[in-house]
């Protein structure tokens, strides 16, 4: 059989295809830049503010960072006197959350203001992590990148008139550029530096001088771009990569650390204890040129993207650490000051997590939501000027995703393989539920009573639980939440996997 090929039509037709493509995506572009400029139009014919007269913000996420690695929260250990002073000059949520219980999908949801469910992302990389024996339903699939489509934090400030910038981790996609920020550094689609240490091998980073620590120098660029924008508005939005892994501390702090005695179970590795000292450093740095500039008009928000990690940082009272859904893996530290309209400290204990940022800064600034944009999060602007108590709501996470155990029966997870298997959470008033989707397994915890969730009282208080189930229930009907259900032909039960050797 002779085949005949028409290579002038096939080659005209290959031209068309990637024609459509690019037009395709010119079309995206388009849309999302004409949201945009709505949003600034909208802004300027309603509510904002004279451009003299709009804050600046600057908001700091540290990565890892457990709720109680640091002294204002009560660590005895960890040594962090720049942020303890910066608490003394704010409001301090002793109940915040991160809106996940690891990097990605919490970053997804300050970024956009929306929950797991609508952008998609859920964990980092592949949601079946772990041995593939002992999961018994197949996890949603993941996402990894946020959708460009997505109108986030810093385009709707980019429609205010902001100058935007990222340093630091990133971790949505290769460049914080297409997402509104006008400038990036270091910034990529790595959640870790490759080195702490110059070389950095970070595309968006050019090297320093060997030996050049990563945090100061994120920190000098900081302090840089606060020097040229202090005329105008800006947004800097600082995600510190530590103290994530690799575990890499000043040497000088690493020895320090070496000879400090362990306390409440923190302190077992000095490499991240200087890491902290050193970010506690960086942020008094920020804060002492603000005060140079005389930028009192400036929103400070400091927070972390998840818990820190349990083997290496116990968060007592609290349970587990970064990768579960006990409150030691998505409480984290939150600390809000803006000195020309917030004139004395405060500690509140109200629940609210990192989604409440993005509507909380819109209201703050005068910027109009985008039409067509959901926020899943409320406005904290009454509460931070007014003291005005949030109405009473249920707080939801959902990870229909697997996420292996960091040390097998170390990290006071449910059981000993996974820091999360697939499920949902929910949190009303002092009530938490947990529901497992592999056994339909209930958890209900009394935080007010039991804050490191060791007593399950969803036998003894079936009316609690039921109410909370309900409300889980319908939220997840109302979100088009996926429930993994489908049996995983590769579990075995009662298979154990072999330890890994430490090295």
């Amino acid at each position: 059989m002779h085949i005949e090929i028409n290579w002038p039509s096939l080659q005209i037709n290959t031209h068309y295809l990637r024609w459509r493509t690019e037009q395709d995506q010119l079309m995206k572009n388009f849309i999302k830049q004409a949201v945009v400029v709505w949003v600034s139009l909208a802004s300027l014919s309603c509510t904002s503010q004279p451009k003299q007269e709009l804050p600046n913000i600057v908001l700091i996420n540290v990565d890892d960072l457990g709720w109680k690695d640091v002294g204002f929260n009560g660590s005895r250990y960890y040594e962090t006197p720049n942020l303890d002073r910066l608490a003394k000059e704010s409001i301090r949520f002793t109940q915040a959350y991160a809106g996940a219980a690891n990097c990605a999908p919490s970053r997804a949801c300050l970024i956009s203001g929306q929950q797991t469910t609508r952008h998609g992302i859920y964990t980092v990389g592949n949601s079946a992590r772990g041995n593939a024996k002992t999961r018994r339903i197949i996890p949603t699939t993941n996402t990894t990148e946020l959708a460009d489509e997505q109108i986030t934090l810093a385009e709707v400030l980019e429609g205010q008139d902001y100058t935007s910038i990222s340093i630091g981790k990133w971790h949505l996609g290769k460049d914080p550029k297409t997402q509104g920020f006008d400038q990036n550094v270091a910034g990529t689609n790595l959640g870790h530096p490759k080195s702490y240490f110059s070389p950095y091998k970070n595309p968006f980073l050019p090297d320093g001088p060997e030996g050049e620590y990563l945090t100061d120098r994120l920190t000098d660029e900081a302090l840089r771009f606060i020097d040229e924008n202090q005329e105008n508005p800006f947004f800097l939005y600082l995600p510190f990569y530590t103290i994530h892994t690799p575990l890499q501390g000043k040497e000088a702090l690493v020895e320090k650390y070496k000879e400090k005695p362990t306390v409440d179970g923190q302190g077992r590795n000095p490499h991240y204890a200087a890491m902290v000292e050193t970010m506690d450093a960086s942020v008094g740095r920020i804060l002492q040129r603000l005060d140079e500039h005389e930028l009192e008009n400036t929103i400070v928000i400091f927070t972390s993207d998840n818990g820190g990690i349990s083997y290496l940082s116990r968060q007592h009272p609290l349970r587990a650490g970064k990768g579960s859904y006990y409150e030691g893996g998505i409480r984290v530290p939150l600390l809000i000051r803006w000195k020309s309209k917030i004139k004395e400290a405060w500690e509140t204990d109200t629940p609210v997590t990192n989604l409440d940022f993005y509507p909380t800064l819109l209201e703050l600034v005068g910027a109009e939501v985008p039409e067509d944009k959901v926020l899943d999060g409320a406005s904290l602007a009454g509460l931070l000027l007014k003291k005005e108590a949030l109405p009473e709501r249920p707080l939801i996470w959902h990870f229909p995703i697997y996420l292996q155990a960091y040390r097998v029966g170390g990290d006071e997870s449910r059981d000993d393989l996974f820091r999360t298997r697939p499920g949902s959470v929910i949190r009303l008033g002092n009530w938490k539920l947990h529901q497992y989707f592999e056994d339909d397994g209930l958890e209900l915890y009394n935080l007010a009573e039991d804050l490191g969730e060791q007593q399950n009282l969803a036998a003894e208080r079936p009316e609690k639980r039921e109410e909370l189930l309900d409300l889980l229930n319908d939220w997840r009907g109302r979100m088009n939440a996926p429930v993994p259900k489908e049996p995983n032909p590769d579990y075995q039960e009662g298979f154990v996997p072999a330890p890994k050797k430490r090295k």
